[in-house]
């Protein structure tokens, strides 16, 4: 297991958050390749490590005053064993291979986790959407598209949003891939519920978090009824984490963005919420505003040179981290730990890093890797894709009782895996190994392709 680790570190050097996605998976599944030698002597992991396609290409566009800009487009075709790839689409500066790799990587188990057909790819550019008008933004997007459509398909590839990539977006990006090809395909998901999008999908990420904390909490006979709760991040998964959990009884405290974050030790109520989707959605504003229409809460800058997150070191039960990788540190997992946290469940992908996943497991608290927790969006992308197919949209009740559905489906298929190889209660190892196995084996039913 190390030894392919080691070499993929010599192969993709400096690619950090790729190396540290495939650690987290190759040492919880070592107990799988013990008891299943076929696994190895196929070469598993130097297969289901390996990206079978990377695509690189130029973006060129122009801005509102006629001067010419280039980005870069990429596309990760991760792994098709199961199904098309799907995965999302991120414009964001912080984009590069590594990045992208990493989310591509997560991306193969969470759908498998879901029970879909559907293989896991990633995708996006360095663009930033921040700060653009929405005619920049319409012309990058054409242009992206101009080179994306060769490789994406119906039954080939299905992007979705990510950070940076909305309703607006994706409806950029499907214009120009209809007049492309000349057809109306279902070859994107959180498309607009009037051409071929699904009711629930713009809330499937942070609902699905919320249904998979409420089942975690179950299994030690709770509930989210009066928990105070932490949630970082102001775009879709955090908004619609905390309006699931204000309707499930939780008291929302914290929201944030890339400047700063707010502590409203009232609560986030739906009116407020309304506001910071208002604000975020349509102002594109930044989060500090809400002090400004809530004189009550109290607002934080960011401070890059701290070595901790202030906004995970306040008085909770629960905490949602719903931003972005990396952002839940040794010492914020700590303070969590410290100020009475006794749930973590991830809606970004990847926020926690090793130390903090460490003492989350340590703490035996309840803790939900994205993988599993946040597999609700991916879940219902399915879902419209399979309404797309029969030219057909579910009434929200029903594509909501689904998603209920399939997240109780996933966190029983990770306490199951996990109580199958003596780690009961464990969801981060019970995630790795369900998505894993589920995977590696469709990839031997179809020989060494």
């Amino acid at each position: 297991m190390l030894e392919n680790l080691e070499l993929i570190k010599q192969r993709d050097p400096g690619e950090t958050e790729f190396h540290q996605a495939v650690q987290e998976v190759l040492e919880s599944v070592q107990p799988v390749l013990d008891r299943n030698p076929e696994y190895r002597k196929n070469a598993i992991l130097a297969r289901i490590t390996e990206p079978e396609r990377v695509i690189l290409f130029r973006v060129p566009w122009m801005d509102d005053q006629g001067q010419a800009h280039v980005n870069r487009g990429f596309r990760i075709e991760m792994n098709s064993a199961i199904g098309p790839y799907k995965g999302g689409l991120r414009f964001h500066p912080s984009v590069n291979i590594s990045i992208l790799k990493f989310l591509a990587f997560e991306q193969v188990f969470k759908n498998a986790l879901t029970t879909l057909a559907m293989g896991g790819g990633k995708g996006g550019s360095d663009f930033d959407p921040k700060g653009k008008t929405d005619s920049e933004v319409m012309r990058f997007c054409q242009s992206f598209m101009l080179e994306l459509f060769r490789h994406i398909g119906p039954n080939r590839d299905i992007p979705a949003g990510d950070i940076g990539v909305g309703a607006r977006e994706i409806g950029y990006l499907f214009g120009m891939y209809k007049k492309i090809t000349n057809e109306f395909t279902g070859v994107l998901t959180g498309k607009g519920l009037g051409w071929g999008g699904s009711l629930i999908r713009p809330e499937a990420t942070g609902y699905g978090n919320v249904y998979f904390a409420s089942e975690m909490l179950a299994t030690r006979r709770d509930s989210l009824q009066d928990k105070i709760c932490l949630v970082s991040g102001s775009g879709n998964v955090a908004q619609y984490t905390t309006e699931k959990l204000i309707k499930l009884g939780g008291k929302v405290v914290t929201i944030s963005d890339s400047s700063g974050y707010i502590y409203d030790e009232k609560g986030i109520d739906q009116a407020k919420l309304d506001y910071v989707k208002e604000l975020k959605n349509i102002r594109r504003g930044r989060i500090k505003e809400y002090c400004d229409e809530y004189s009550e809460a109290v607002y934080t800058e960011r401070d890059s040179t701290m070595t901790y997150n202030p906004l995970w070191n306040h008085k909770a039960d629960c905490a949602f981290p719903s931003a972005t990788q990396n952002e839940v540190g040794e010492k914020d997992a700590q303070n969590l730990i410290n100020n009475g946290v006794i749930l973590v469940s991830e809606g970004a992908n990847m926020p926690s890093t090793p130390d903090a996943i460490n003492i989350f497991l340590e703490s035996k608290i309840l803790y939900a890797p994205g993988k599993a927790s946040n597999a609700g969006g991916v879940a219902v992308s399915g879902l419209e894709m399979s309404q797309n197919s029969m030219r057909f949209n579910w009434p929200k009740a029903e594509v909501d009782g689904r998603l209920k559905i399939m997240m109780k489906s996933i966190h029983q298929s990770c306490l199951d895996a996990a109580m199958e190889y003596d780690e009961p209660g464990n969801y981060f190892i019970g995630a790795n190994i369900a998505g894993f196995v589920k995977v590696v084996n469709a990839m031997l039913d179809q020989g060494l392709v």
